[in-house]
């Protein structure tokens, strides 16, 4: 019997679409990890890719529906429709479901990866300061010399805030959401601690290189005070000697 027919290719047709919503769209999903994320959007994607190849099988359905409705008895037509028309509304309502979903997750990766590369070229910049606080821990050398380091830290510290908060806006959003709250929170408060306390010591040694120049600065006056007078008497010493003066004549020089 026809019918018989078109009612179980329905039947198994409602029973495939109930079993996708179970599967993907009714269960709850919790992502603790970054594997159990990406594992979740390739799934997706498979069972919207799935759900598309369903719409040959869907039109199969309704062009046979429609034949029999065209020659079968009015009787047999309004039960047919009917369920034609469930089915057809059930499976446009799955796939755009699925195709919310699987977009919804999609940004989700795409901004945990992007939350990652914020990171990564935060540490960078932080890996830099490491090395340039390193570099200038005991520095030696003249005013200069110091100064230039100085001059040199001080710029790599002029660096914008935009990624800082870029990284907080990624994590609010994706734990607001419930994903990777615990991991997140996690590289946050190490990313963060570690900025703090580079910011801190950084700031300290800046005043310290500050000082050092202060000090280079005072040492070179003073030498350079020490370097004139000591010209001054070298140059009378001279003259003295020329002219055959005689220390017993000049006490004060003698002395």
């Amino acid at each position: 019997d026809k019918t018989v027919s078109l009612r179980k290719d329905l039947s198994e047709m409602h029973e495939w679409i109930t079993q996708a919503e179970e599967e993907y769209l009714e269960r709850d999903f919790e992502y603790k990890t970054p594997d159990e994320l990406q594992k979740a959007v390739e799934e997706l994607k498979r069972a919207k890719e799935e759900a598309m190849q369903k719409e040959v099988k869907v039109k199969l359905i309704t062009d046979s529906v429609n034949n029999f409705i065209a020659k079968a008895p009015p009787a047999a037509h309004e039960a047919l429709k009917k369920e034609l028309d469930v089915l057809i509304t059930s499976y446009q309502r799955l796939c755009s479901r699925l195709n919310g979903k699987c977009k919804t997750l999609e940004e989700v990766w795409a901004c945990w990866r992007e939350l990652l590369s914020y990171l990564e070229a935060e540490n960078k910049w932080l890996n830099e300061i490491e090395l340039k606080l390193k570099a200038t821990e005991n520095i030696q050398g003249g005013a200069e010399e110091i100064s230039e380091s100085l001059d040199s830290l001080e710029c790599l510290m002029r660096h914008p805030e935009d990624n800082r908060n870029q990284i907080r806006e990624l994590a609010q959003t994706l734990t607001d959401g419930g994903i990777l709250d615990e991991l997140i929170n996690e590289k946050l408060e190490k990313f963060n601690t570690r900025w703090e306390e580079l910011q801190q010591e950084a700031v300290r040694r800046q005043k310290s290189l500050e000082q050092s120049i202060q000090s280079a600065q005072e040492t070179d006056k003073t030498l350079r005070l020490i370097q004139e007078s000591l010209a001054v008497i070298d140059k009378q010493l001279t003259a003295y000697i020329a002219d055959r003066v005689d220390a017993a004549q000049v006490p004060q020089e003698a002395q």
